[in-house]
């Protein structure tokens, strides 16, 4: 039976200018998970989304693993939800994202009101009756997010399938997957079949760097655990980060 790792990007820089970029937090964080990894065997295979933050986690990542050269495939299907035309669809003051910040951190818990700003705009995103108004509807991100993980599940299996002309027998059948918070939910949701509302939940509680583990073969696809972060709690509960 073959293992998919999904792994969420480290730290980025929510509410910023520029979300898409590790933090120097983020950068470490992927590379302890990488350290983490040097006792486990070796993956076969890399996919990445093609997000900044995904490719400089698997980057932190191989830092700290400092394995042997691992095939890596970029995939966009793992990419994660536009934040960006989210919240701009649900308040046009967000079409300027330094002057809303900074009107936000003149509040007492700029954090919490930032939160509060996001889930009112997850909310109207999901709720199916504004979907002409984004460039990708929650609809159309789940199925986008589906068809990756089928199509990385298909690959893999049509090569089991083959005659196998490789007699390098050290590396394991694991598949190692960065992306993102969202994108892990909806596949969750998928196997699982729950509620997007359970899955907006979901997704509020996956930390940065946290793994899902999936199982799979011709007739199963099955959850062996998520959002696994216990890399992170060894060295430190300030480690531990959502956004």
């Amino acid at each position: 039976m073959a293992a998919i790792y999904l792994i969420r990007h480290g730290q980025a820089s929510f509410g910023s200018n520029d979300y898409d970029q590790l933090s120097e937090k983020g950068s470490q964080q992927a590379a302890i998970l990488g350290q983490y990894w040097r006792a486990r065997p070796e993956p076969s295979k890399f996919f990445c989304g093609d997000l900044l933050r995904h490719g400089q986690t698997l980057t932190g990542f191989m830092k700290g693993y400092q394995g042997e050269t691992t095939p890596t495939v970029i995939h966009s299907g793992f990419n994660e939800f536009d934040h960006v035309d989210i919240l701009q669809k649900y308040n046009a003051q967000w079409h300027n994202f330094a002057k809303m910040n900074e009107s936000l951190n003149q509040l007492s818990d700029p954090n919490k009101a930032l939160q509060k700003e996001f889930l009112q705009a997850l909310n109207r995103w999901i709720s199916g009756t504004h979907d002409q108004d984004y460039k990708e509807s929650w609809v159309q991100f789940k199925a986008r997010c589906i068809r990756a993980l089928q199509n990385v599940i298909e690959q893999e299996l049509a090569k089991k399938r083959q005659p196998s002309r490789d007699s390098q027998t050290s590396k394991s059948k694991d598949i190692l997957v960065f992306t993102s918070g969202g994108t892990i939910s909806v596949i969750v949701q998928h196997i699982l079949q729950l509620s997007d509302q359970q899955t907006l939940a979901l997704n509020q509680q996956a930390r940065n760097t946290g793994v899902t583990k999936l199982l799979f073969s011709e007739n199963m696809l099955s959850i062996d655990y998520f959002n696994n972060y216990s890399h992170l709690e060894q060295v430190g509960e300030e480690w531990v980060t959502f956004k």
